[in-house]
Parts: structure tokens; C-alpha cells; sequence
């Protein structure tokens, strides 16, 4: 006989830092026919999709689609503005900073990396001093996760991108938006990003499967001269096929009618809504996590993460026996801890299409699971967010009524 877990009444709260949970007009999208990719109906499709990411992405410039996870697109990012021997400035800002070096490294990439405790984004001022220290300009490239994902910390790219100008140095930027695009505030042109890295499985909603390439200008100029090799990652025959509204080969066909779903539903809420309904949703979390009594792994309130906060276990208690409890009990997956933090730390992804009741719902879980894997908290983390949230959202009527008002 099979020993088969029973079937759980109500929904599944996923709430790791991604893949986030896909809204049901997305999978509508997606439970279509297959339409020819080289005729005019996808390539209506297509076009519209490139002008919705402009706006995702704030950008001008060329955004590259590629059918892969976004560890296909930090490769694309790499080789095609790169070469053999170059020297790019890297910031250990967490796992997937590492995994990104580790990366290039294999490429053929030499990095320099900038160590941390991993309880902060990346600091300007050290990306500066390190540019101010290469007159010859032997550094090519400055590599940067924008929200760490194994962390739960922030980095500030404008911030970064001033600490480049203001050493006057060359080095392309090239940032990691995986877990951030479509949750955070981002500026692809107006942070003087050159290659803007993302993913479809977090802030976008969708599966995992498609990935991006935000281009610059300067980073298009780049890729004339890289001499990595390059093949399916290459950008020139994508840039010239997207031209016309096509893909150099088969594309995730399904998957973009999912992503013109998306970027409908993002931009009908309004992106600015949605950086604010995500840093509402951070902060309940935050204020939660005090209220048991716990500690932040972000130690810097500078680098609070509106996408996921991570959470240090007291000594003694597991996190991963923690996460087996929640799931087993209450159906609520919670992220592992990764690299050097593993069973020390879990993660409560807020991120994606989520409002004020599932973030309840899921705070509800977490604390119930503490309870019955006997970690000592002091408070009532629930009815903190609770609190805050309503307040909160009191405060956002009224100014929408005022506002109103105004316009009336």
C-alpha cells in the first residue's frame, strides 16, 4: 500500500522569496493554444511585451528575453561584455553574490570580492575607495546584487552608481534585479545601469523560464569588443530579431503570453503601488519578528529588504525542524537557509501578489510553528503587524479620500 499524505483543505502559502505564487490571470494567459512564433499574431505579441518591459524596467533601451532561469542571465551579462583575463569588482553581499563570482570565475572572469558578514547590502563607499585605487582602469566591470535574496538586505544602486562617477571611473555596472525587479523601486536609465539581470519566477509572478538583459548604450558598445564565447547568449542576433518582433529561435511562447499578463496586472495597480504595498508588507514582517523577540539577519535598517526578511534562530533551536513543522502543520513553506547561514536562518518572502490578509495569514503560521517547536519568543508578532498594517492602511484611505478631494 502507498502511504500517501492526505489532501489539505485551502490554499498552500508559499512564502519563500520566490518562485512566488502565480496569479490566476496569469495561468488564464498561460492555458492558451501555441500560436506560430514566426507570424504576425506573435509578433503583435512580442512587441507589446517589449514595450511593457521598458516601463518595468524603466528604461529606454533594448530589453533581451531569454528562455532560461536568471543564472542564464548573470552568463549573458558576463560574456557578452567581457573577455577572457578581465577583472570585474564584486560585493559579498550574500549566497547568490557568491554564486554570481563563482560564475565568472568559471568563465574565465577574474573577480575581486569585496567580503561582509552578509548582514548588509554593498557599501558605496568601499565600491569607491576600490575604483579610486585603480588608476589603470584594470577593473572592467562592477557586479552587484540588488536584493539579496539569502539575506534579506537591499543594496542602494544609485548610491553605487555615484560612487563610480565620483571616482571617475569606466567599469560598466551590472546589476542583479532577480528578486527585486517589479518590488523595488528601480531605474535602470536613471541609475546609469548598464546590464540589468532579472527573472520571471518573483516580482513578475510568472514560472520560472524566462530571464532578462536590460541594456545600456555603453554595454551594447561593449559587447563588440567581448571576446567570451558566446553562442545562445549572444545578444546581437536577439537585438536584431526582437527589432522585428521575433526571437532568433524558439521562444517560451507560453510563458509570454503570461508575461503580457503580468505586466498588465503590474502596471494596472501602478508600479509605484506595488513598491509601496511591498514595503508595507516588509514592515509588518519586521515588526512582527521584534515582537517575538527574534533578530533581523539585516542588521542595517538602511538595507531592509521590502521582498523577504530573514530571521536568526535563537542558539539551540533549528531552523530547517522549524520549516518541516510549519509545512507539515499549516502548509506554509518558509526559505531555507543558504551557504554559511544554513539551518541558522529561515526567510518569509512578502513578495509578489500578495495584500494584507495573506501577509497576516502567513505571520499567523510562522508563529504558531515557533510555538510548537518550542522557540522562545516574548510577544505577540501577529497582533504587531496586525496593528501596523490597519494603521497603515487608515492612513493610505485617507490620503487616497484627500486626494480626491483635491482633484475634484
Amino acid at each position: 500500500m502507498t502511504n500517501r499524505r492526505s489532501r489539505i483543505a485551502g490554499r498552500h502559502f508559499l512564502q519563500i522569496p520566490g518562485p512566488a505564487p502565480v496569479p490566476d490571470r496569469i495561468l488564464r494567459a498561460m492555458d492558451a493554444a501555441v500560436i506560430d512564433h514566426r507570424g504576425p499574431e506573435f509578433q503583435e505579441l512580442s512587441l507589446k511585451i517589449q514595450r511593457g518591459l521598458k516601463s518595468v524596467f524603466k528604461t529606454d533601451g533594448p530589453v533581451v528575453v531569454f528562455p532560461a532561469s536568471g543564472t542564464g542571465a548573470w552568463e549573458a551579462a558576463l560574456v557578452n561584455t567581457l573577455s577572457p583575463g578581465d577583472t570585474v569588482l564584486m560585493y559579498e553581499t550574500g549566497h547568490f553574490a557568491t554564486l554570481w563570482r563563482n560564475m565568472a570565475e568559471r568563465l574565465g572572469i577574474v573577480p575581486e570580492f569585496i567580503g561582509s558578514d552578509w548582514r548588509t547590502g554593498a557599501e558605496a563607499h568601499l565600491i569607491e575607495a576600490r575604483l579610486r585605487a585603480d588608476p589603470q582602469h584594470l577593473i572592467k566591470a562592477v557586479c552587484v546584487v540588488h536584493n539579496e535574496t539569502s539575506t534579506g538586505a537591499t543594496s542602494r544602486i544609485d548610491e553605487i552608481r555615484a560612487a563610480i562617477d565620483a571616482a571617475a571611473h569606466p567599469a560598466l555596472l551590472l546589476v542583479d534585479v532577480i528578486s527585486s525587479l517589479a518590488s523595488v523601486d528601480y531605474r535602470h536609465d536613471e541609475w546609469g545601469v548598464d546590464v540589468t539581470v532579472a527573472g520571471s519566477q518573483k516580482g513578475l509572478m510568472l514560472p520560472p523560464g524566462l530571464s532578462f538583459n536590460a541594456l545600456s548604450a555603453k554595454a551594447i558598445e561593449a559587447s563588440k569588443r567581448s571576446q567570451l564565447t558566446k553562442a545562445y547568449w549572444a545578444w546581437d542576433e536577439m537585438l536584431a530579431a526582437n527589432t522585428r518582433g521575433f526571437f532568433p529561435y524558439t521562444p517560451a511562447t507560453n510563458l509570454l503570453y503570461g508575461l503580457d499578463a503580468a505586466i498588465e496586472l503590474l502596471l494596472e495597480e501602478g508600479l509605484d503601488h506595488v513598491f509601496a504595498r511591498h514595503a508595507r508588507h516588509g514592515e509588518a514582517t519586521r515588526r512582527a519578528v521584534r515582537a517575538w523577540g527574534l533578530e533581523i539577519l539585516c542588521r542595517d535598517p538602511k538595507y531592509y529588504s521590502p521582498v523577504l526578511t530573514g530571521i536568526v534562530m535563537p542558539a539551540g533551536h533549528s531552523a530547517d525542524k522549524l520549516r518541516k513543522i510549519a509545512l507539515e502543520t499549516f502548509d506554509i513553506s518558509l526559505g531555507t537557509g543558504l551557504g554559511k547561514v544554513t539551518d541558522r536562518v529561515f526567510r518569509i518572502g512578502h513578495l509578489g501578489d500578495i495584500n494584507d490578509l495573506t501577509m497576516i495569514g502567513a505571520l499567523a503560521g510562522v508563529q504558531m510553528s515557533l510555538e510548537l517547536a518550542g522557540v522562545p519568543r516574548s510577544g505577540d508578532g501577529v497582533a504587531a503587524a496586525m496593528d501596523y498594517l490597519a494603521r497603515s492602511a487608515e492612513e493610505m484611505r485617507r490620503a487616497g479620500a484627500l486626494q480626491s478631494q483635491a482633484a475634484a
